[in-house]
């Protein structure tokens, strides 16, 4: 049932659209500033089923990656926490276009504090799994270092996974913070774990390779 439940969550979100269809308007707001401000229009069927339609494709190409990527042998190795991450992706995705249509129709939902928050949670989940992954060439943190030594693969995701779960807890503690300031702090905190993960990777096969 797990392996399905993207698929169950991605035709709610269609079936979701298609009710809401003769209530929602001409224009729709699709994107928000971290200040909560409308600043993007698609039309009523590019706001109803866009995010859907993407949702299955990016399902469709995780389902495909085990069997397409080399070393599939090694996704195999951690199958359970990929699906769990297929789920968390596809989460995300169908409850951001819940919120989209819901604003659509008039719902009090605060997108400025629902996004970040989402988004915070789906980091804190992808930090703990990290750890779990094994070398591939699709999934995780891929560099020139990580993917040519599994003892770098296995200490870059390892640190990789802290300071992941760390941006995503300043994410959560900003959609609860009424400061654009702390907002933009944590963002750039999100890419200042990707780069320093990269800068990580380096060093620890640097190291390595002395």
């Amino acid at each position: 049932m797990r392996k399905w439940l993207p698929a169950v969550l991605i035709a709610a979100a269609l079936a979701f659209s298609l009710v809401a269809w003769p209530r929602l308007p001409e224009q729709m707001v699709t994107h928000w500033n971290v200040r909560g401000e409308p600043d993007g229009y698609s039309s009523r069927f590019m706001g109803a089923f866009m995010l859907p339609v993407f949702t299955l494709g990016i399902w469709l190409l995780l389902l495909a990656v085990p069997h397409i990527d080399p070393r599939r042998a090694n996704i195999e190795k951690f199958r359970d926490t990929y699906e769990t991450l297929i789920i968390a992706v596809v989460g995300l995705l169908t409850l951001l276009h819940g919120a989209v249509v819901g604003a659509a129709l008039g719902w009090p939902i605060a997108i400025s504090r629902l996004a970040p928050f989402a988004v915070g949670a789906m980091l804190v989940i992808l930090g703990n799994l990290l750890p779990r992954f094994r070398s591939n060439f699709f999934m995780g943190i891929r560099t020139p270092w990580t993917l040519s030594s599994e003892t770098v693969w296995m200490k870059t995701h390892r640190v990789g996974g802290y300071l992941i779960v760390a941006a995503g807890l300043l994410l959560i503690a900003s959609a609860f913070v009424r400061s654009t300031v702390f907002s933009y702090v944590a963002i750039g905190a999100t890419a200042a774990a990707a780069l320093t993960t990269l800068v990580y990777s380096y060093l620890v096969w640097r190291a390595e390779s002395r």
